[in-house]
């Protein structure tokens, strides 16, 4: 079943950051007419606002972005009860119990990610598995090409919260990160969601 028109633009916005409305409505092929009500409709209910953007010669072009309040459609995953848990180990059980927490995740996640590249040959296969994998468990990845460097984005972070309280976990995906894309690339975080940024993003270079 087709989403709504609005819950659509909300999903396009949090994957491209800003969009115009002739780009929205190019993209979701709905009238220019059609996004420019949608867009006013989520304007007035605080889930989106314009931001004027100067590109060279002429009047600036109006983009939009998400709110804090649109950006919350798109909510961790449990992150009160895990953040509660984390909390719980580190206070019962010390930092050495949450560092092995967070290794035997990224043991298991690392072997998970193995498992599913292990037909894969070039890096843009690689990287194509690998978003596609992480956009099943939330991260709403994509990757792209510019120039030499490859980029592998996630527009979303499901485990916020838990990456917001230990940091241990968003290391051990750097580090997971690196070993699946293979030692004669350099991974490297350039953009950081609990860092302020809207999305995390990962250059991938030689």
């Amino acid at each position: 079943m087709k989403k709504p028109a609005a819950d659509r633009i909300l999903m396009f916005l949090k994957m491209r950051r800003e969009a115009t409305s002739l780009l929205i409505a190019k993209e979701l092929s709905i009238t220019k007419e059609g996004a420019r009500k949608h867009l006013l409709n989520l304007a007035e209910a605080g889930l989106i606002e314009p931001t004027m953007k100067s590109e060279g010669v002429g009047r600036p072009s109006t983009y939009y972005i998400l709110t804090d309040k649109g950006l919350a459609q798109f909510p961790d995953t449990h992150a009160e009860v895990t953040v509660q848990l984390l909390q719980s180990v580190k206070n019962l059980l010390g930092e050495n119990a949450l560092d092995l927490l967070i290794t035997d995740r990224e043991k298991s996640t690392y072997e998970r990610y193995e498992k599913v590249l292990s037909k894969t040959q070039t890096l843009e296969q690689r990287l194509e598995v690998l978003t596609e994998a992480r956009s099943k468990e939330g991260y709403m990845a994509e990757w792209k090409k510019e120039g030499k460097d490859y980029f592998l984005i996630e527009n979303h972070c499901p485990i916020c919260a838990a990456a917001t309280e230990c940091q241990g976990f968003c290391r051990a995906e750097l580090s997971n990160f690196q070993s699946l894309i293979g030692n004669e690339y350099t991974v490297e975080r350039v953009d950081h969601i609990i860092s302020g940024g809207q999305r995390c993003v990962y250059k991938i270079s030689q």
